[in-house]
């Protein structure tokens, strides 16, 4: 390749220096279409001095040393020069200054005009890649850290996001006759995305400050740093061979179970016998070289003597024994194997040898492998049940779980199965070959499942979990739990992205970008997938509010307004019908406060009035713990016209079998209006930004 780019970092690289002087970024920036101050290299007084009369008068300098990177904190710059006496005077203080500090001479650039300072900057995260961030600049990103982030390559869309997701961006958008042009801020996001994406030895970026006015934008400093190892960040490094054709593993015909066992307690026998208690109705083999038969089954002393070449089969041997049996498999023509024994890197050195062998087996055979310490696949639509600890009686569900632990799913699936319905649980455990993206994409393909969560340490290929994360998403919602959220960066920084570029923002933003909804906790996630599972998304941001008690219906009231929406208002002839029903005393048209004196059919009749309204899109009602199962029935039987409704009652868990029976019923119970008010306020902001990306697209 060849352009200035190329010939600037040469250059560099061959004096041994990693960070581009201001007058090389600037020219690379220019070249790219960014509008830029300038910087014009004077290596002497009179040189300043004529630069300056050229550009005209007042002008900046700048020193350009290869040995300095932040030039103001060194005292290397000289703003707002009026005359050539001046900057004759101050091209003589930095040279003082930097004399013996690799000083080449300065950069005379025009004084830029006031405007709405913002910062923006590129660095390089292990997971995802190159990021690009955008902040308003000053204070804000100094204290307040007021920016945002998106992985690159960015869209439209992306850009547009990024912008509106700071807090200061009202000031842009316009305030006191400040405005800041958000289209330009758009193509400056855009063009410099492009310029990374051309450019992987792009390490870091700082364009700060960056002015931005009512038309137009002008970058007045820059910072270009190289990486030169250049490394394949997550974006760039080939993925996995993708979730094409993954549906035998969750629906498959045959599953053979080497090291199932007849001892009760076994990890082989756990497994057989969920799936034969679950009623799996495809075909089973057992594989136990000491045994004729498997808990009633005929069982077989090899993979290699089953007589058929099975969809699935479950390893449960030793770590030290599974590269020979998983070689076995992949002879006997398996298309999946589900590694779920334990030994293996999370235990040192010769378990990452022993996972390395594997990985190689399974790639020359074009075998897929889950795992390894993992506890396979649930899937209620078909009777798959692998976990190796036994599952008591599930129901058909549409929801899915992917969790990299497998004790972790198993542990929430033993009482969350009582008020949610899981359609698929797949465990990833070390994640040698299928990861979780591949499982996000087959199940977000999946026609059972209607919401996916997803438990999550790490991610692995960074950039095609954002590609496959931000379709599923255009087509159901996926909550993410994403532990480590404390874990700072641990990487050199030498520029102010950097710094700023926290290992849990990082995940955060792109969390966002690819459409993902986080969950702050376990019961967050879950408290979700129950709201979403079972009820519609809000037809609008109204929400209608009947309560028992006032301080109730008033928290509601706060509750909802703080998750972006609002408190319906009726129409004049619906009011009327409203008090025709009500108690005299009861005088609030939203909330309705029936002061302890509510009853089921009371309820009933105002939902009935009310959901008649166009301005009313969901429903919560708080109801009286004391009397929960009178309510049940009749909540039951009320058509909401496509409205959801949340149950809020206080101390839940001391009417459990009640709370229970309410969310067979479909209605999602909560133990406070706040509860009830966020997770409405999620599934609305889902179908507001989802129908926002639509938009956008089109």
């Amino acid at each position: 390749m060849t352009g200035n780019f190329e010939r600037i970092a040469a250059q560099a690289l061959g004096e041994g220096r990693t960070y581009l002087m201001e007058h090389e970024s600037k020219r690379i920036l220019m070249d790219a279409g960014l509008e830029t101050t300038g910087a014009h290299l004077a290596s002497s007084a009179d040189d300043a001095v004529r630069v300056a009369n050229q550009l005209g008068y007042p002008v900046v300098l700048k020193v350009l040393s290869k040995d300095v990177v932040h030039k103001s904190d060194a005292g290397g710059v000289r703003l707002n020069l009026q005359d050539a006496d001046a900057v004759r005077s101050a091209y003589h203080e930095i040279e003082s200054i930097f004399r013996e500090r690799g000083m080449i001479g300065v950069s005379v650039q025009r004084m830029a005009s006031p405007g709405i300072e913002v910062i923006v900057g590129v660095t390089r995260d292990p997971t995802f890649g190159p990021v690009i961030m955008f902040g308003l600049g000053g204070i804000f990103v100094e204290i307040l850290r007021d920016v945002s982030f998106r992985s690159i390559p960015i869209s439209e869309m992306d850009a547009e996001s990024m912008i509106r997701e700071i807090r200061g961006y009202p000031l842009l958008r316009g305030y006191r006759g400040i405005s800041g042009d958000i289209d330009a801020i758009k193509s400056m996001l855009l063009r410099i995305s492009d310029l990374v994406e051309k450019h992987s030895i792009i390490k870091e970026m700082d364009l700060n400050p960056v002015f931005v006015y009512p038309r137009g934008y002008t970058i007045a400093d820059a910072r270009i740093i190289l990486d030169i190892s250049s490394p394949a960040s997550a974006a760039d490094t080939a993925p996995s061979p993708g979730a094409a054709g993954l549906r035998g593993l969750f629906y498959p015909q045959s599953i053979a179970v080497i090291g199932a066992s007849n001892t009760k307690g076994k990890l082989g026998w756990n497994v057989f016998y969920n799936l034969l208690s679950h009623g799996y109705k495809g075909r089973l083999y057992p594989v136990n070289p000491n045994a004729s038969d498997v808990q009633g089954v005929r069982a077989y002393p090899s993979i290699k003597d089953v007589p058929e070449a099975v969809d699935v089969a479950i390893v449960l041997v030793p770590a030290s024994l599974t590269p020979q049996v998983v070689q076995d498999c992949c002879a006997a023509g398996v298309k999946y194997v589900v590694v779920e024994s334990a030994g293996f890197a999370e235990l040192g050195d010769e378990g990452k040898r022993i996972e390395r062998e594997l990985l190689s087996i399974v790639r020359r055979h074009g075998c897929r492998l889950l795992g390894p310490n993992c506890s396979g696949i649930i899937n209620t639509n078909c009777g798959v049940v692998e976990s190796i600890g036994v599952v008591d009686e599930l129901n058909r569900g549409n929801v899915g779980l992917i969790a990299q632990a497998g004790v972790y799913a198993a542990g929430y699936l033993w009482g969350l199965r009582k008020v949610l319905d899981f359609g698929i649980i797949a465990t990833i455990g070390n994640k040698l070959d299928l990861n979780e993206t591949d499982m996000l994409e087959a199940i977000g393909m999946d026609e059972n499942i209607d919401v996916v969560c997803m438990y999550l340490e790490d991610v692995k290929g960074g950039r095609r979990f954002i590609d496959v994360a931000r379709e599923v998403s255009r087509r159901k919602p996926v909550v993410v739990l994403k532990t480590g959220r404390t874990e700072a960066g641990k990487r050199a920084v030498s520029s102010h992205t950097a710094s700023l570029a926290g290992n849990d923002e990082i995940y955060s933003s792109v969390f966002r970008q690819a459409g993902l909804i986080r969950a702050r906790d376990n019961d967050h996630m879950f408290a979700l997938a129950r709201a979403f599972s079972k009820q519609p998304l809000p037809a609008n941001d109204g929400v209608f509010v009947i309560s028992y008690a006032g301080s109730l219906g008033v928290a509601a009231a706060d509750a909802i307004s703080m998750n972006g929406m609002r408190l319906a208002e009726l129409s004049p002839e619906l009011k009327d019908e409203l008090r025709r029903v009500l108690p005299k005393y009861v005088s609030g048209m939203n909330p309705v406060d029936f002061t302890f004196d509510q009853t089921p059919d009371q309820v009933r009749r105002t939902i009935e009035i009310a959901v008649k309204s166009e301005d009313v899109g969901s429903f919560i009602v708080v109801m009286q713990t004391e009397i929960l199962g009178a309510y049940i029935d009749t909540l039951r039987s009320i058509d909401y016209m496509g409205r959801p409704i949340l149950a809020v009652v206080a101390s839940k868990e001391f009417v459990i079998d009640d709370t229970i029976e309410m969310e067979r019923a479909g209605i999602p119970v909560y133990s406070t209006p706040e509860q009830a008010a966020e997770v409405l306020g999620a599934m609305w902001m889902y179908r507001k930004e989802r129908g926002w990306q639509e938009q956008m697209r089109h």
